[in-house]
Parts: structure tokens; C-alpha cells; sequence
């Protein structure tokens, strides 16, 4: 594989421009250069690049990596999670990712702490957010980990242990908004263990707002 493909514009293009035009969001949510989006497109995603400022790219330059962790197309070399997200893509068969160091996320994640269902909004992600075990960022050996707590809590979403948080979907948009939603969570999780004991939903009170969440927005009206 060469150091430095052709951009080849026409791979992925979509996922590419996805990429382009959601990248800024990333700077709402964490600090400097340290998140990474993907979308994902059959066996190859698009992904952000590394080391560079998010609005400091276009989609020639984005990054095309293979299910397999080839890199196929673009001028700037990948982020380094791309073994995190081809591990998450290849267990989930979503079609988005979403990595950040937000603050109240990453607070949990140094805390060890998991997210308990204190607010109905965390089915949009499962009923809980687990905890990765820690493992030096970029390697097979976190990427392996993050799936694991994933799928033990049949959720969506996950700290990582001293690190930060990952969100997965079935569109970048909604890999966004769910980020969001687990930032805010987080901060009203810690706000009220500051407080007092914050109290979580009953299993059928989850259950219910999974149910509503199916018929939720405007549908085919």
C-alpha cells in the first residue's frame, strides 16, 4: 500500500463530503484534534484525517480505509482509531462513528464510571453506557475492548476507560445527536451525584420509552 494514494474523488464521494460537512461538529464537542468521525459505505468508510483542524480539509483529502485497514484513496492519512472504527463497523453493520474527548463524557470515562438510565433519553443508545477497559489508543487491543463493552450492554455507545467516548449509528447525523445526547446525560449524571443519589428508571419505564421512540417524529406525514 503506498504511503500516499491518489485522492480518487469518485470513491466514496458521498461518504467523503459527509465527512467534510460534519467534521466542524467535532470541535463543539472536543478539544483541539483529539475526536474522529466515519461514515461508512458497503466495505470502506470515509474517515477523518489525522492531526488536522477540522475544517482544514476537503474531500479529496479525506481518507477511504477497507473493512480490511487498507487505505484506498485520499491525500492525508487516516485517523488513528481507524482499528476502533473497522472493529465497531464489522461487529455492528452501522454505517456511522462518532469518537470524542468531550468533558463530561471523558469525566465518566476517568471516573470508570458507566452511565445508568437516569433519563429516558439514554435508550436512544441502550439502557445503559458501558465502561472499556483502557488500552493505548489506536490499537487492535481498544478497538477489541470498546466492542466488547458494547456488546455486553447491548448498547450503542461506550466510555473508554481515561480516554473519552464512542458513538455509533445508522447515519452521521444521529452518531452526532447521540454523542450529544450522552455529553448531556453525563453532565446531569455528575451534576446530581454532587447533590445526591441520582435515581435511575425501572427496566419497564425503558422499555416503554424504547416502544414510543419507535413511533416517534413526524413519520410519513
Amino acid at each position: 500500500m503506498s504511503d500516499r494514494p491518489a485522492a480518487r474523488p469518485g470513491v466514496l464521494r458521498e461518504a467523503r463530503e459527509a465527512v467534510v460537512e460534519h467534521a466542524p461538529a467535532l470541535a463543539r464537542l472536543t478539544p483541539g484534534r483529539t475526536g474522529n468521525l466515519s461514515v461508512r459505505d458497503g466495505d470502506r468508510f470515509a474517515v477523518t484525517p489525522t492531526g488536522v483542524a477540522y475544517d482544514a480539509f476537503d474531500a479529496g483529502d479525506v481518507p477511504v480505509v477497507e473493512l480490511d485497514g487498507e487505505r484506498v484513496a485520499g491525500r492525508m492519512k487516516p485517523s488513528s482509531e481507524v482499528p476502533m472504527h473497522r472493529h465497531i463497523y464489522r461487529g455492528y453493520g452501522s454505517d456511522a462513528i462518532v469518537h470524542t474527548h468531550s468533558p463530561w463524557a471523558t469525566t465518566m470515562a476517568v471516573l470508570h464510571e458507566e452511565l445508568p438510565p437516569i433519563h429516558y433519553m439514554i435508550v436512544a443508545v441502550g439502557k445503559r453506557v458501558p465502561v472499556a477497559e483502557y488500552a493505548p489508543y489506536g490499537t487492535e487491543e481498544l478497538a477489541a475492548n470498546v466492542v466488547a463493552a458494547m456488546e455486553e450492554a447491548e448498547a450503542t455507545a461506550s466510555f473508554i476507560e481515561n480516554h473519552g467516548l464512542v458513538v455509533t449509528a445508522d447515519d452521521v447525523e444521529t452518531a452526532l445527536e447521540h454523542t450529544t445526547h450522552v455529553e448531556d446525560l453525563s453532565r446531569l449524571y455528575l451534576q446530581s451525584s454532587a447533590v445526591g443519589e441520582p435515581t435511575e428508571l425501572p427496566e419497564a419505564e425503558l422499555d416503554t420509552a424504547i416502544e414510543q421512540f419507535e413511533g416517534y417524529g413526524q413519520g410519513d406525514a
